[in-house]
C-alpha cells in the first residue's frame, strides 16, 4: 500500500468526476507513528484492531504478535527504555486493555516510555451503559495508573493525539501513556492531503533541561567537603545514554560508585572504582552520597535505617545527599536532599564536569583503601563459593557458568527475573556494557521475562540470555512460541528447583495437595520449546549448561535450557524476606 497521498477511495468523487485521493483512520495512525520514527508495534490482534495490525505490516512496520497482552506491553516498555522512543503496545478492548494496563503501570513506575493503544467501544454506548461488546470506560480506568491518557474521536485529530502521546511518554520523567482509539475512528475517511497536513512530527520531544548554576555549585561544594563520597548510579543514568560523561565524572573525581541493578555495565563491573562488592560497607559509611538517576525508594531502603547506619529502620544515617534527577518532586521524598540538581542527566553531569575543572582532589586513600580491602575480601570469598561443584547444581554453580558466558559475550543482553534467580544473578554475573541488563526494576514485579527478551532481540538483534526462576518463567512461559515464531536469538535458562523459592515445603495437614509453593517435581521445561520447533536442553551439571549456552549463542536458535537446581538451594523471598508479615498469633 502507498502513502497517504496516493491512496484512492472509490466512493469519494470530485466534481469533475475524477476519483479523489483519500485516507482513513487506520492509515493516519500508521503514518503518524512512522513520521515520528516508530517502526515496531508489539501487540495481540483481535476485534477491533486486527485490520490495523495487518495494514501496519503492509505499510512496512514490524508487528510482533504475542500470546498475552501483558507480555506485549512489557516488550513495548523495555523497547522504550532501550531506544528512548516510546514503545507501542496494541491491544483489543476491555480484557485486552486491562491485561496491557498492568504493563503500562509497570512502565510508568519504572520510567519506561511506552504508549498503550487500545481499541474501545463507542462513547455514546459506554456513557449510557447500554451493554456494548467488551464495554468499558477505558480512559477513566487508565488515567490514575499512567502518566497521561488521551482519547481520539475524529480522524483529523489523530496527528495531535499521537504527538501528545509521544511527547508525554518521553518528556521529563518518562512513563506510560494510554491512547484510546474507538473502533469507529479507524473507518473514518478524509482527504489525503488534509490528512497528511494534520499529522505532526514531534520536534524535540525530550528537550534538555539545564541545571541552575547555583545548584551545580552547591553540589560541587558538598562533594569538595566530603571525606567519604559515594556515587549511586540508577537506571535513569543508563536510560540517559550519557555514558561517556558519566564515566568521565567518576574517573575524574575518583569517587567510588555503586550501580543499581539496571545501571550495571555503565562502567564495567570490574572497574576499580566499583563498590558493588562492598555495598553493605559503603552505604552506612559514606558521608556525602550523589544519586544519579537513582531514587531513594525501597531498593535503597528509603535512604534510612540500618542499611544507612541508622539505629532503627526509621533512623537517618547522617549522610548528606546530592540528587541528580529530572523531576524536582523526587527530592525530599524520603530524607532531606541537601543539593538537588534538577535537569536531564546528560546536562547535569556535563555541568558538574565543567565545574570540577582541573586539579580536583580525589577522595582520601583511607576511604578508597578501606573499600578496596572489603571488596577484595568479598570477591575472594565469592570466588571460593563459585569454585565449588555441588550435585545437584545450586544457584552459584549454575550462575558461575552464566558469568563466564556473559564475559565472553559482552554484547549479549541479560534479562533476569525471579526471587533467588534475580538476587544471585545480580551479585554474581558482571556486566560490561550499558543497558545490557534488563530486570524487574523499581516495581519488583514478576512476569517481565519473555516480553523483555523478545523486545531486546527485536530492537538490538544481539543474542539474549534470559535467566529465569521457575516461578517467574511461569508468568510468561507461553511466549516461547513467540520467540520461535519470529526465530529470535533468545536463550532462556530456567532455574528449576521445583517450586517458588524451592520445592521443600510440605502440606502441614498431610493431605494429597502439595504445598502452595511446590511445583511438579522434575518438570521438563525444555520440552515446552520443542513443541514449537525450538531447541530444548535438560542440563544437570555446569558442563552441560555451559555447552548448551555456548551452542545457543553461536547458533542464534531459540533455546530453552532446563537447569536442574537443588530444590533446597533457595531462600524464601530472596533479599526481600523482611517484607513478609509476621504472625501475631502466639505459638
Amino acid at each position: 500500500m502507498g502513502s497517504a497521498e496516493t491512496r484512492v477511495a472509490d466512493d469519494v468523487k470530485q466534481a469533475s468526476g475524477q476519483v479523489a485521493q483519500a485516507t482513513d483512520g487506520f492509515h493516519l495512525v500508521i503514518d503518524a507513528l512512522k513520521l515520528n520514527g516508530i517502526d515496531t508495534i508489539f501487540g495481540l490482534p483481535g476485534i477491533p484492531i486486527t485490520d490495523f495490525a495487518r495494514k501496519a505490516q503492509a505499510e512496512g512496520m514490524r508487528v510482533i504478535s504475542f500470546r498475552h497482552e501483558q507480555n506485549a506491553g512489557n516488550a513495548a516498555a523495555i523497547a522504550g527504555y532501550m531506544t528512548q522512543k516510546p514503545g507501542i503496545c496494541l491491544t483489543v478492548s476491555a480484557p485486552g486493555f486491562l491485561n496491557g494496563l498492568t504493563a503500562l503501570t509497570n512502565a510508568t513506575t519504572n520510567c519506561f516510555p511506552m504508549i498503550l493503544i487500545s481499541g474501545s467501544s463507542e462513547r455514546e454506548i459506554v456513557d449510557l451503559q447500554q451493554g456494548d461488546y467488551e464495554e468499558m470506560d477505558q480512559l477513566a480506568i487508565a488515567k490514575p495508573l499512567c502518566k497521561a491518557a488521551f482519547r481520539v474521536l475524529n480522524a483529523e485529530d489523530i496527528g495531535v493525539g499521537i504527538a501528545r502521546a509521544i511527547r508525554a511518554a518521553v518528556s521529563g520523567r518518562p512513563g506510560g501513556v494510554y491512547l484510546d482509539l474507538p473502533a469507529k475512528l479507524f473507518a473514518q475517511s478524509m482527504d489525503a492531503q488534509a490528512g497528511k497536513a494534520s499529522l505532526i512530527e514531534v520536534v524535540d520531544p525530550a528537550p534538555r533541561q539545564i541545571p541552575g548554576a547555583d545548584a551545580v555549585k552547591r553540589a560541587i561544594d558538598l562533594l569538595k567537603g566530603a571525606k567519604k563520597p559515594l556515587i549511586v548510579l540508577g537506571k535513569g543514568a543508563a536510560y540517559a545514554q550519557a555514558d561517556d560523561a558519566i564515566r568521565s565524572l567518576i574517573e575524574k573525581t575518583g569517587i567510588p560508585y555503586l550501580p543499581m541493578s539496571m545501571a550495571k555495565g555503565l562502567l564495567p563491573d570490574t572497574h576499580p572504582q566499583s563498590a558493588s562488592a562492598a555495598r553493605s560497607y559503603v552505604l552506612p559509611e559514606a558521608d556525602v552520597v550523589m544519586l544519579v538517576g537513582a531514587r531513594l525508594n525501597w531498593l535503597l531502603s528509603h535512604g534510612k535505617g540500618k542499611t544507612w547506619g541508622g539505629k532503627t529502620h526509621k533512623d537517618w544515617g547522617g549522610q548528606k545527599f546530592i540528587q541528580v534527577d529530572i523531576s524536582p518532586q523526587e527530592a525530599d521524598s524520603n530524607v532531606r536532599i541537601d543539593a538537588p540538581l534538577v535537569g536531564d542527566i546528560g546536562s547535569c553531569v556535563s555541568a558538574l564536569l565543567s565545574g570540577i575543572g582541573a586539579g580536583w582532589a580525589k577522595p582520601p586513600s583511607e576511604w578508597t583503601g578501606a573499600i578496596a580491602e572489603r571488596k577484595n575480601k568479598n570477591i575472594a570469598k565469592m570466588a571460593e563459593t563459585l569454585a565449588k561443584d555441588p550435585s545437584p547444581m545450586n544457584f552459584h554453580s549454575a550462575l558461575n557458568v552464566v558469568r563466564d558466558i556473559v564475559k565472553a559475550n559482552p554484547d549479549a543482553i541479560l534479562v533476569n527475573e525471579g526471587a533467588n534467580a534475580l538476587d544471585f544473578t545480580r551479585s554474581i554475573v558482571d556486566m560490561y556494557k550499558p543497558r545490557k541488563r534488563l530486570d524487574v526494576g523499581t516495581w519488583g514485579i514478576m512476569g517481565i521475562g519473555m516480553g523483555f527478551a523478545v523486545a531486546a532481540a527485536v530492537v538490538s538483534d544481539h543474542p539474549v540470555i534470559a535467566i529465569e526462576g521457575d516461578s517467574a518463567f511461569g508468568f510468561s512461559g507461553m511466549e516461547v512460541e513467540t520467540i520461535c515464531r519470529y526465530n529470535l536469538p533468545v536463550c532462556v535458562v530456567v532455574m528449576n528447583n521445583n517450586g517458588v523459592y524451592g520445592g521443600m515445603d510440605v502440606n502441614p495437614t498431610g493431605g494429597p495437595d502439595v504445598a502452595p509453593t511446590v511445583f511438579v517435581k522434575g518438570a521438563r521445561y525444555d520440552k515446552l520449546i520443542e513443541a514449537f520447533g525450538g531447541v530444548g536442553v535438560h542440563a544437570t551439571t555446569p558442563a552441560e549448561l555451559r555447552k548448551a549456552m555456548e551452542e545457543a549463542i553461536s547458533s542464534r536458535k531459540p533455546t530453552l535450557i532446563n537447569a536442574v537446581i537443588d530444590e533446597a538451594a533457595g531462600t524464601e523471598s530472596g533479599r526481600i524476606t523482611s517484607l513478609n508479615p509476621q504472625s501475631a498469633k502466639k505459638k
